[in-house]
């Protein structure tokens, strides 16, 4: 799809100003004293847009923050107008048309919500915890201190920094240039996820392997190796009437992968 023809059909190029995503040194996503917030990804910001809208989303767990809050939270807002009236009436959605952010960097969440006009403002739930080095089934990984407790049915996994983390595991930590992220929140929460949920993991290709090995339930998984994202959707029979109601409606009765 045209980038720029997309923002103008959903008003988004009012929200922020188009500017081409500048090249990045080899060391520059890693450097450990990067302070200034990344600028726009636009392929990545409409895939986000995008796909909210053609699955209907309704509640949105985010690792990480920055214009991505902006654009889920203007997709998600677009749902509410559109579906809300059945989803509260039909769903067991507790948290309808929520987007909660995660991250250990106020300053990070700060920058992001300056970002949200006043329109979207109700939609944006952030969260800033701590993240820390811990142990997963005996492999080392890193772990946020706290999580938001709902039921998201979309997760976009772009967070934490390799370098913010605090400790280390038999003295191994992220925190070194040549490390790689590797949560395992998604890991933790699993099994209190519903069928039908997709998580979208930017970039992270360590991280990614490190899920699809761990996961245990039945999750269809596909890499798009051009725009370097990771796709694992949970495609199991539904938990009741209710879940399956949810994926009838916001899925069209179908999986996407």
């Amino acid at each position: 799809m045209d980038i720029k023809e997309y923002l103008s059909e959903f008003g988004l190029d009012a929200l922020v100003e188009y500017k081409p995503f500048p090249e990045e040194g080899i060391n520059e996503a890693v450097d450990p004293t990067r302070i200034e917030p990344y600028g726009a990804e636009w392929d990545d910001l409409v895939r986000l847009h995008d796909l909210v809208l053609r699955r209907r989303v309704t509640t949105i767990l985010e690792f990480g923050c920055g214009f991505s809050t902006l654009f889920l939270a203007h997709a998600l807002a677009l749902n509410a107008q559109r579906h809300g009236d059945f989803v509260r009436r039909n769903l067991r959605r507790n948290n309808p048309f929520e987007l909660h952010c995660v991250d250990d960097m106020p300053e990070y969440l700060e920058v992001s919500q300056r970002r949200i006009p006043a329109h979207l403002a109700t939609f944006v739930h952030p969260h800033q915890t701590r993240v820390r080095m811990c142990s997963f089934n005996g492999r080392v990984a890193t772990e946020y201190e706290w999580l938001p407790n709902i039921c998201p049915d979309f997760i976009y996994l772009d967070a934490p920094s390799q370098h913010s983390v605090i400790g280390d595991i038999n003295g191994i930590s992220t925190a070194h240039p040549d490390r790689l992220p590797m949560a395992c929140d998604l890991l933790k929460i699993e099994h209190f996820l519903l069928p039908g949920t997709l998580i979208l993991v930017d970039g992270r290709t360590a991280n990614a392997r490190f899920l699809k090995t761990n996961f245990q339930r039945d999750w269809a998984y596909h890499y798009d190796r051009d725009a370097d994202v990771h796709y694992f959707e949970m495609q199991e029979e539904p938990l009741g009437k209710y879940n399956r109601r949810q994926i009838d409606y916001c899925l069209d009765g179908k999986f996407m992968l």
